[in-house]
């Protein structure tokens, strides 16, 4: 009950949503059956005859804009594929011949409309799956998906030019092609510093976020490097030489930053992670066991940003089980695929609450989670207090796959 003087909250009711994997065109006859709980293939039969009273396509192109895609993924079977073609095709081909019959036009102009109805469709189809799967498609996937694009756009054009063609004088259509043209000069003049204007403003948005990578980049070295070892220098420092020992690691590492690049310091993933792992156990007095199912070798791995960040962001979340959790052994795990590289670092220590982490602590955040986020992939940190601590990091190996993340 709410407080007395308070007007009751209003009920929510569920949001529809289209069919995304399940999708036969659409995706709007599965959203609605999905939504009110009957059989898809009564909606779609219904949407069928709503078609031949005139209705029909117009609902279901306002519902295909309206709705949302859901996050389904099971592929409808081919029978209700064919079911479901079968009945848009029975609609739109009724709808168009009852039109025609109802408005005595020739079906000279019914069916380019009708070509021009399917082009449209294709193309939004198109579209629409790849928005919703772009970061699952493959080279092949993505040529297959432009050429449908393309042949809907060929069917649009063709059935526009039918039209016009059989409504317009041939003679008079050099004369309106050159007032369209002069009209669009006429148009492009008029906007010219408003083009300029929008060019210099996405120039300066593009360098402002290559500087703010760059400063992040920067922040996050200094963290893993300076910051780390200054602490560990605070730490031991009535011990002379192991304070010497550390200030000439550190010296080392930030001479090859600033002038060898940032290259990773092996070859292969698994001597990378190993030489990181020696470094932890040289810095912190632990043991990190470090084990590794398949490999990155060769320039794959010196040359790309996503593995030398993915390196850097495993050795930082070593570093800090190492320091906080309270155990004398870290176990790191690394897996590869055809598709993505993981390096899971796990702790049975003290463990720690990931919501209570205090906003002047960035160690998470900017040196793991945002350095490997940068490059597409992904970081997912499971920790209870008491129960040790798991961070499981991966990346891509596919550029492509990097970008549309």
């Amino acid at each position: 009950m709410p407080p007395p003087g308070q007007p009751a909250p209003a009920p929510s009711y569920p949001r529809m949503h289209r069919r995304s994997g399940g999708a036969v065109i659409g995706g709007v006859c599965g959203g609605v059956a999905d939504h009110l709980g009957v059989d898809v293939t009564k909606v779609r039969i219904a949407f069928t005859l709503l078609a031949l009273l005139g209705a029909g396509v117009v609902m279901y192109a306002l519902l295909w804009f309206m709705c949302r895609p859901g996050t389904d993924t099971e592929r409808p079977d081919p029978a209700e594929r064919r079911q479901g073609l079968a009945l848009a095709v029975l609609g739109v081909v009724g709808a168009a011949t009852l039109a025609s019959v109802a408005s005595s036009t020739s079906a000279g102009f019914v069916v380019p409309v009708i070509v021009i109805g399917v082009g449209a469709a294709l193309v939004w189809r198109e579209a629409d799956s790849a928005r919703t799967t772009s970061t699952a498609l493959g080279g092949g996937s993505r040529l297959i998906t432009w050429l449908r694009m393309l042949g809907g756009v060929t069917l649009v054009i063709v059935g526009l030019a039918v039209v016009f063609l059989g409504r317009v004088d041939v003679a008079a259509i050099p004369t309106a092609l050159a007032a369209v043209v002069l009209t669009l000069v006429g148009v492009a003049l008029l906007t010219v510093p408003i083009w300029v204007r929008m060019w210099r403003d996405l120039g300066a948005e593009r360098a402002a976020r290559v500087r703010t990578i760059e400063r992040e980049e920067i922040a996050s070295h200094l963290h893993d490097s300076v910051l780390q070892t200054l602490a560990l220098i605070q730490k031991q420092s009535a011990d002379g030489a192991a304070v010497k020992r550390l200030a000439r690691s550190q010296e080392r590492e930030l001479r090859e930053w600033l002038f060898g690049g940032a290259e990773a310091p092996a070859r292969s993933l698994a001597a990378a992670l190993k030489a990181a792992a020696a470094d932890v156990e040289d810095a912190h007095s632990v043991a990190v066991d470090v084990i590794t199912v398949g490999d990155v070798e060769g320039p794959e791995l010196g040359v790309d940003d996503r593995f030398t960040a993915l390196l850097g962001a495993a050795r930082e979340a070593m570093v800090n089980a190492a320091k906080h959790s309270g155990c004398e052994s870290i176990d790191t795990y690394a897996e590869v695929d055809e598709d993505s590289v993981a390096v899971f670092v796990r702790d049975r220590g003290v463990g720690f609450d990931p919501e209570a982490v205090p906003a002047d602590r960035q160690g998470l955040a900017k040196s793991i989670r945002s350095r490997v986020e940068r490059r597409g992939g992904a970081v997912a940190v499971r920790s209870a207090p008491g129960r040790g601590t798991e961070v499981r990091m991966s990346v891509p190996r596919c550029e492509a796959e990097a970008s549309a993340s």
